[in-house]
């Protein structure tokens, strides 16, 4: 059976335990007569069970005990008490009337006229008057009423406890509502919000280093020659690279033989080789950076004729053909 959010509300109440006296016994009745209801009712107890478990028990004070038993013998006490002397015995209750009142007034039970009953006082002996006086008692309103009025009270708190939760709930929501759109158009569209609004623009600083162009070296020439007429090989060094290029100009090797460049100074107990000369137009080794750059500037560079493939000793063992020195041609970058 569907129920609705009142009643529901009101059996989550009933298992927390919030009600007042009059609507647990609305949800007890309900129980009574709606099964579906009891067993909405013990969903609720067993979804919130829990809660119990987490509340510890307290206990009460020695001398709460001992206000109730007081309160107990006080109210026995009253319960037997003997009626006053001048008491009346009353051998049949009249009927009994109930006066409707309008609602700002308090309504009464009227006592009927009937056949005035023999009543007899322990005082006297003498009998009662005929026409005994109708005898009128005042009930208040909600008591005149009956449940009916007090369903209807508990479901007028409960609608508007309901009302208030679901006015809170549309509240936050809205609330949350325009706190996404607010975030949204700060991402996307920035300009479409007033200045304070805005978000302050990140300025983020990148530092990129720039490898420094290599700088130009200085470039050295020799013309390596028999005599001024006759030059046979131009040898150029780099000497940022530690690297030469050897041209041929006008050498011609002998069948059989080949020309080795050799680097000769008074810093070295012998000439060192510098390699073969190849047989094309140009050789290029880097195999100065052994060498110093004084070394290398100062020297004397000569050419020999050795074995094919080279001097098999290491030692210059040909006679030397050709010799020259460097000289600066491009001058380094400062």
């Amino acid at each position: 059976m569907a129920y609705s959010e009142d009643h529901i509300a009101l059996a989550a109440e009933y298992a927390l335990g919030t009600l007042d006296a009059a609507e647990r016994a609305q949800v007890e009745a309900m129980m009574a007569v709606d099964t579906d209801f009891a067993a909405l009712v013990q969903a609720w107890e067993f979804r919130l069970g829990p809660l119990n478990q987490m509340v510890g028990l307290v206990e009460p004070r020695p001398e709460l005990w001992e206000r109730i038993k007081a309160e107990i013998a006080r109210s026995g006490a009253r319960a037997e008490a003997p009626p006053p002397p001048d008491s009346v015995t009353v051998a049949e209750a009249p009927d009994v009337v109930t006066l409707s009142e309008p609602p700002a007034q308090e309504v009464a039970h009227v006592v009927a006229e009937a056949p005035a009953p023999e009543v007899r006082t322990e005082a006297s002996e003498q009998d009662v008057p005929a026409a005994a006086p109708p005898v009128i008692e005042p009930v208040r309103r909600d008591q005149a009423t009956g449940p009916a009025a007090n369903d209807n009270a508990i479901v007028a708190r409960l609608s508007s406890k309901v009302r208030q939760l679901r006015t809170v709930a549309n509240v936050m929501t809205a609330i949350a509502a325009v706190l996404l759109a607010l975030i949204g158009v700060q991402l996307y569209r920035p300009d479409l919000l007033p200045p304070p609004l805005q978000p302050k623009p990140r300025i983020q600083t990148v530092e990129v280093k720039v490898p420094a162009a290599p700088q130009p070296s200085a470039q050295f020439v020799a013309l390596l020659q028999k005599d001024a007429a006759s030059p046979a090989f131009i040898l150029t060094v780099d000497a940022g690279s530690k690297s030469y290029t050897v041209r041929r100009v006008g050498a011609a090797p002998e069948p059989g033989k080949s020309f080795e460049l050799w680097l000769v100074s008074d810093k070295l107990q012998r000439p060192r080789s510098l390699g073969v000369i190849g047989g094309s137009d140009f050789t290029s080794r880097p195999v100065l950076s052994a060498y110093d750059a004084d070394t290398v500037n100062r020297a004397t560079y000569a050419v020999t004729v050795e074995p094919e493939g080279g001097s098999p000793t290491g030692q210059a063992t040909g006679p030397i053909v050709f010799t020259g020195k460097l000289i600066e041609t491009v001058p380094p970058t400062r």
